[in-house]
């Protein structure tokens, strides 16, 4: 009977233990599990600005592949843009010397993530509407005589040199025109360091200002922040300054940025502090950009 009672016993005993073990099996195994899997949230996604939304080329299957792009009767016209693979708002504003945000309402973008490779964007502002034409007045100052209007093309020549260019300058939508002084920014260097890299308009667009990290970045003109982030493949933590209707600058690979968007500067205000995200070394890109076409900045820079 003893003996009985202790076999009895050390079942039970085994058939604890066993019940342990498999308790912190299983825990293990949800561990390892967890580990080994990403989570189902994308945060890259789901924090990713709407400007900086990689333009995309429809599919074979998608029912809007063949379908005319949205704005295709616009293509070629001046004032107008067809997106490219790999564009995004930021950069077709940077390339066109506008902000992105203007970009976005000129063409009652309801979803800026959705733009399509071969849709074309105006990329100037709409021409303003003409002031209406006063009546004219008889000889007792009487303002009862009529006007007659006529189409704007009926006014310029019916042929010759130049004509048609005229029509499509007259009727064409089209940025401010650039004022006499736009031209006479007071520039000053964004950067205390070196130029390390000469201006290539095909390549670099800007020069490169060699520093140590946390070195101030200073505003070049004064100007209004039209992009401040970090959107832009290739330029790192960046800002975008536009001065007037003619120039914009840029300043990549900072560190720090010390302002936001729509935000006023004055020349010589520090708005970053240099690094070197998005570069192999710490510098400053800085580009000078006038009606979106990179030129050199040495050409402007007073002489150090």
């Amino acid at each position: 009977m003893a003996q009985l009672m202790v076999m009895t016993k050390n079942r039970s005993m085994d058939t604890k233990l066993c019940g342990v073990l498999a308790v912190a099996v299983w825990m293990l195994a949800g561990c390892a599990t967890s580990k080994n899997h990403a989570p189902v949230e994308d945060r890259g996604t789901a924090t990713r600005s709407l400007a900086t939304a990689v333009a995309v080329v429809p599919t074979a299957g998608d029912p809007t592949k063949d379908a005319p792009k949205p704005g295709a009767e616009n293509a070629g016209k001046v004032g107008y843009y067809m997106v490219k693979p790999g564009d995004t708002l930021i950069r077709i504003g940077l390339e066109n010397g506008q902000n992105w945000k203007d970009v976005v309402k000129w063409n009652g973008l309801d979803n800026p993530n959705l733009i399509e490779v071969g849709q074309v964007l105006r990329v100037m502002p709409p021409a303003p509407p003409a002031p209406p034409t006063p009546p004219a007045a008889d000889a007792n100052g009487n303002k009862t005589a009529k006007v007659e209007v006529k189409p704007l093309a009926s006014a310029l020549p019916a042929s010759g040199a130049g004509s048609s260019a005229a029509v499509a300058a007259a009727v064409s939508p089209s940025s401010p025109a650039p004022k006499e002084n736009d031209d006479d920014v007071n520039w000053m260097w964004p950067a205390n360091g070196a130029v390390a890299g000469p201006f290539d308009d095909l390549k670099s667009k800007g020069l490169a200002i060699t520093g140590k990290a946390g070195d101030p970045v200073f505003a070049a003109a004064d100007g209004r922040v039209v992009y401040a982030g970090s959107g832009l493949r290739g330029y790192g933590n960046l800002v975008i300054l536009k001065h007037n209707n003619t120039y914009l600058t840029a300043y990549a690979h900072n560190q720090t940025l010390l302002v936001k968007e729509d935000q006023t500067v004055r020349r010589g205000q520090k708005i970053a502090e240099m690094g070197s995200t998005d570069a192999e070394r710490v510098q400053l890109h800085f580009e000078i950009r006038k009606l979106g076409k990179p030129i050199d900045p040495a050409k402007l820079l007073p002489p150090r």
